[in-house]
């Protein structure tokens, strides 16, 4: 069978050869079939005879030579691939409407697909990324999760007693200023607990990993370092020896290089040094901070984790119940966490540009219907010289192959170009930097083409290649039938259906966003610039050191002349920060049957001021005391304490919070959008202080917008050893909030314009074809005294009839899309009536012009140089 291949190959590259091989082995056979009838004592002319007679005409045994070594099959492929080229080449309109609907359906799938595959499908770039597992903790039985960090000898118990995990480890990270160059450097850096390698599985590509003893309190210092740091300021030197990263007046030797493809989920991290479990600040039990991540043992499911996990914790809560007894432990998949929410606008965005690719392709195939039906004189005559149906429908199916795979090919060049946007468009979606072209993209485009060739190009094929009628060598003949009329238009009305989905869809994401747009947020962002600046955590250590120098920086900056207000918060306002935690007046006010949630906010003095948010009642916070003080909006005072003041009662969190203790509520202010633009007003709790952590987001109003450099050096005169960094103004921050809702609502518009464009141009097209088809009639019809706007009408009803009729099968599909949309959509119902009828106008608009032109060419055919014809 090899020998076969590869023969068929050579005939393919060498067909001279392989003729001149032919050729000589029959006249061998030939030349001894002579000579054995010479032997029997005929003459040399007689036996010639007698071997012609017996082998036939010679050039009818070469075709059955090459049929039986499967050298006719290939040479028909490649003459009816050359036959293709010529012919579409002679048509380079069609070729170009062909290719140019091919690449722009297949190169936006693939490009979405790519994504999908990328964020959702394909996994994490780490070795056995399924066992990867993220451990969290959180309050049994409590209604809402709270934070799901660990503390540090929790982990260390669950490490130690776990039986079904290979490693277990956890990191935080903070921000700070690596000093070895010539100015500041804002570096991202994460303190991992031990086992940080082996839970990720992945090795430093360049010297080693942490010793025991660099990760025990006390232990020498030493960090790894990202592949981009180690290129950036070192210049990717091969050599390890002496290169230390300073931060103040320490220094960190660099142990090893991780390798540029570690995919760690905090991707701005370049550095990693050990977090010591036996250091003292780490023993208490209520202190959490770790971000938890363990590897499975082979063959261990997460069911039978979650089991010893539930059992090792509550072994712990027996052995400690004052901080353990309510902590219950959650599995979640790692890929599952670091993905979260984005896979509903991504399957979303891939069923939008499915039927994008499937208006594509019906496209296709009408132009395919038309061009096929319009060659029955060629299809007649070659089925006169022969050529039977099977090869004429694998001629045409070779000319529709010849423009899929130019439609791919230019649809990977669109492809390309639609990543390098997804990237611009999309930079903050997980697992972004994995989108690109690559083996996969390109078998999906193939595919696609494939698919597009064999399910809408087939039909057409078989429906126009049956035996010609008589009559139809006339070349000038029109033949048509209605069948190949209602196959026709019954695809452009599946064209008009799916435009009809996709535009509905943008129309509701459209409508969603600009309500979206116009929500007033409850606070004035214009004009607020925010930024951080490096700080350690090991600052906390000293919470009033802390406060002071955060107090000494706000009033620095107040100072600047053009500075309003300047506040600092532990996260930007309306961008949602944590979920509503369970909370409770120590006097007592509220009932079990009527417990208290709200969100967590903390602020420093100046920040209702500097976000002009009102103060309904009392006082806002000041410096005094911080963390003891509090202030709650309205939403929470009319909902836990209707008719009365929460001014002078004290709340406290539910179990209690060690870091934030009981604070009596001094003010009252007015509702906002804390957590999101889409988010109602919700119950909040605005504990006072300047710093929760050590780099809390600084909010600067000012006069004018030229304050950047102003701000940096002020910074830099109070604190010369810090950075500035993520400088930029509130909007853009809000911005980044909906930048999911952005790029579904850009890219849906975008595909649903394109659709409704695809199918104008179906529209167009079937309608042109057919007055092209019934010239005929036209010229009878105008010769017999019909006006030529009853020639326009009739076409442009007959347009509006398969439009409308697309349209009401369209509004049945795009219901169920806008129910599919309701969790997505703000403002606007999922079945809008405005929304619907503004779709509805523009289709049958749309409609309308694509009709026009055909019909007008049709009123101005001359009746007399149409009859003349044929």
């Amino acid at each position: 069978m090899l020998t076969d291949i590869l023969y068929r190959i050579r005939a393919l590259l060498s067909r001279h050869a392989v003729e001149r091989e032919l050729d000589d082995e029959l006249r061998f056979h030939v030349q001894q079939e002579t000579d054995k009838y010479v032997a029997a004592g005929f003459s040399r002319e007689e036996a010639a005879r007698r071997v012609r007679l017996e082998f036939g005409g010679l050039d009818a045994v070469k075709e059955e030579c090459r049929d039986a070594r499967g050298i006719g099959a290939v040479e028909e492929i490649a003459r009816n691939v050359r036959y293709a080229g010529r012919s579409l080449a002679k048509r380079p309109g069609f070729t170009i409407v062909a290719v140019a609907t091919l690449a722009l359906g297949i190169g936006a799938s693939s490009a979405v697909f790519s994504a999908l595959n990328a964020i959702l499908l394909r996994p994490l770039a780490l070795p056995d990324a399924d066992r990867l597992m993220r451990l969290e903790q959180r309050v049994s039985g409590a209604t809402t999760f709270g934070t799901t960090f660990v503390a540090p000898a929790r982990l260390t118990d669950w490490q130690r007693r776990n039986r079904t995990f290979q490693a277990i480890t956890g990191y935080f990270t903070n921000d700070i200023s690596e000093t070895g160059g010539d100015l500041p450097e804002r570096v991202a850096w994460g303190w991992v607990a031990p086992g940080f390698f082996q839970a990720w599985g992945v090795a430093p590509a360049r010297g080693r990993g942490f010793t025991p003893e660099e990760e025990r309190f006390g232990g020498p210092p030493a960090v790894v370092v990202s592949e981009r740091f180690w290129k950036r300021r070192f210049g990717g030197a091969a050599d390890l020896a002496g290169q230390v990263v300073r931060v103040g007046k320490d220094s960190y030797p660099i142990v090893g290089v991780m390798p540029a493809s570690f995919p760690f989920p905090i991707r701005d991290v370049e550095m990693w040094s050990p977090s010591p479990p036996d250091a003292p600040f780490a023993q208490n039990r209520q202190s959490t901070w770790f971000t938890v991540v363990g590897r499975l043992k082979p063959g261990v499911t997460q069911a039978e984790a979650q089991a010893d996990l539930d059992h090792v914790q509550a072994a712990l809560g027996r052995q400690y119940p004052a901080t353990d007894q309510q902590i219950a432990v959650r599995l979640r998949p790692l890929k599952e966490v670091v993905v979260a929410d984005v896979g509903r606008s991504l399957w979303l965005l891939f069923g939008a540009v499915t039927l994008l690719l499937l208006i594509a392709c019906t496209n296709i195939a009408g132009l395919f219907l038309a061009r096929t039906a319009d060659r029955h004189h060629e299809i007649s005559v070659r089925y006169a010289l022969g050529a039977s149906r099977g090869q004429v429908v694998r001629q045409l199916l070779a000319e529709a192959m010849v423009l899929a795979l130019l439609g791919s090919l230019a649809g990977l060049l669109v492809a390309a170009a639609a990543i390098a946007a997804f990237h611009r468009m999309a930079a903050n979606l997980p697992r972004v930097e994995e989108v690109r072209l690559d083996a996969a993209l390109v078998a999906y485009s193939l595919a696609c083409a494939a698919g597009a060739t064999l399910v809408f190009v087939l039909v057409p094929a078989l429906r126009n290649t049956s035996r010609p009628r008589h009559g139809s060598f006339a070349p000038g003949t029109r033949t048509h039938t209605r069948a190949t009329h209602r196959l026709q238009w019954l695809l452009v009305g599946v064209q008009v259906a799916l435009a009809v989905t996709l535009l509905f869809g943008s129309g509701l994401l459209l409508r969603s966003f600009d309500a979206l747009q116009r929500v007033s947020p409850g606070f004035e962002p214009h004009g607020v610039l925010t930024f951080r600046i490096t700080g350690n955590w090991g600052e906390t250590a000293d919470m009033q050191a802390l406060w002071r120098r955060i107090d000494l920086t706000l009033d620095g900056l107040r100072a600047l002349p053009g500075v309003e207000g300047a506040a600092t918060a532990l996260a930007a306002p309306g961008a949602p920060f944590e979920h509503a935690t369970e909370m409770r007046f120590v006097e007592g006010e509220a009932t079990p049957a009527s417990k208290m949630f709200a969100n967590t906010r903390l602020v420093s003095d100046g920040y209702f001021a500097t976000m002009r948010i009102p103060l309904l009642a009392g006082e806002a916070c000041g410096r005094d005391a911080p963390l003891s003080s509090a202030v709650v909006n309205r939403r929470l005072a009319e909902l836990y304490l209707p008719g009365r003041t929460p001014i002078g009662r004290h709340v406290e969190h539910v179990p209690a919070n060690p870091f934030l203790k009981s604070a009596r509520i001094v003010g009252v202010v007015a509702d906002s959008r804390e957590q999101g633009l889409s988010a109602e007003p919700s119950p909040t709790v605005y504990w006072c202080s300047s710093a929760g952590v050590p780099a809390p987001l600084f909010l600067v109003r000012t006069r004018t917008d030229a304050m950047a450099t102003a701000i940096r050096q002020r910074v830099h005169e109070l604190e010369p050893h810090r950075s500035v960094y993520e400088l930029m103004p509130l909007d853009e921050r809000l911005s980044d909030t909906v930048a999911e809702d952005r790029l579904r609502t850009v890219l849906l518009t975008f595909f649903a314009a394109t659709a409704i464009a695809l199918a104008a141009i179906g529209l167009y097209g079937t309608l042109s074809y057919f007055v092209v088809m019934r010239r005929r009639e036209i010229g009878v019809r105008l010769t017999l005294g019909a006006r030529r706007r009853e020639i326009v009408s009739a076409f442009v009803r007959q347009g509006l009839r398969v439009s409308a009729a697309g349209a009401i099968v369209g509004l049945w599909l795009a219901a169920a899309l806008g129910r599919a949309l309701s969790g997505m959509l703000y403002g606007v119902s999922p079945l809008d009536g405005r929304t619907f009828a503004g779709v509805i106008v523009l289709v049958l608009l749309t409609s309308v012009a694509a009709c026009l032109w055909p019909a007008l060419r049709a009123s101005r055919i001359e009746p007399m140089r149409v009859l003349r014809e044929d």
